[in-house]
């Protein structure tokens, strides 16, 4: 089982220029019919994460089933390095799966990041899956004033050159925007667009808020740990 519990922020920074090597921002997939959401919740100061992935249908974002693990990370949450303290507990999350999802969404950075290391680019890379960061703040680069309209974007570009690094998108007219990044297996303007195809009618899109929403039930004891099949579709079972 995945552990980074012992290593250190200097080893971490190695280990994301290392991976950072085997990143593929070319398209990994053929069609999108299922695409998961991931995302973390835990008690202030606590060791113990609550990690879940949801699976929905693409595009009508209908939920199919979802995954709980209840794991444990001494890894501190340092920005930068979110992958070193969620993406062991969301890959125990994926392992449980029996039928993979084409995409996965992950609540952080991409290649927004400045090892290019988001928690998505982390995940996808372990897992071997296509992946999109959708973070609710910036951590890295820069982009200019969009408009206040619904799916106003604009690029977002790195810091010290001018490399498309993602976008940033309004998701819901006036609202603040999130910040798409391709993690791995994706480009950067499809991560765009499958990003509009997620949201509805609330700012985050709807894998990344129905993942959010399963991980608090988790951590309150109101849903249990495994693997599920969504109620919306055939009832609770447990696997």
């Amino acid at each position: 089982m995945l552990n980074y519990d012992g290593v250190s922020l200097n080893q971490a920074t190695e280990m994301q220029n290392q991976m950072r090597q085997q990143l593929s921002l070319h398209k990994g997939y053929d069609t999108i019919i299922t695409i998961a959401g991931g995302d973390i919740s835990h008690n202030k100061n606590e060791d113990t994460v609550y990690a879940g992935i949801v699976i929905l249908s693409y595009p009508q974002m209908i939920l199919l089933s979802y995954s709980l693990v209840i794991a444990e990370t001494k890894f501190p949450y340092v920005p930068g390095f979110l992958g070193f303290r969620e993406v062991p507990s969301l890959l125990q999350a994926w392992e449980q799966i029996p039928n993979k999802p084409d995409m996965m969404l992950l609540d952080g950075q991409g290649i927004t990041h400045p090892r290019r290391m988001g928690i998505a680019s982390h995940f996808g890379l372990l897992a071997n899956t296509p992946a999109i960061g959708c973070a609710k703040s910036m951590l890295f680069g820069k982009f200019l004033a969009l408009s206040t309209d619904k799916f106003s974007s604009s690029p977002i570009i790195g810091s010290n050159s001018n490399e498309l690094l993602g976008y940033a998108l309004r998701t819901k007219a006036g609202v603040t925007p999130v910040y798409v990044s391709p993690g791995h297996k994706v480009t950067v303007s499809d991560s765009l667009a499958i990003m509009k195809n997620c949201t509805l009618k609330h700012r985050i899109p709807e894998p990344t808020r129905l993942a959010h929403e399963k991980v608090n039930l988790l951590r309150v004891g109101r849903v249990q740990p495994g693997f599920h099949i969504a109620d919306t579709q055939m009832g609770l079972f447990d696997f």
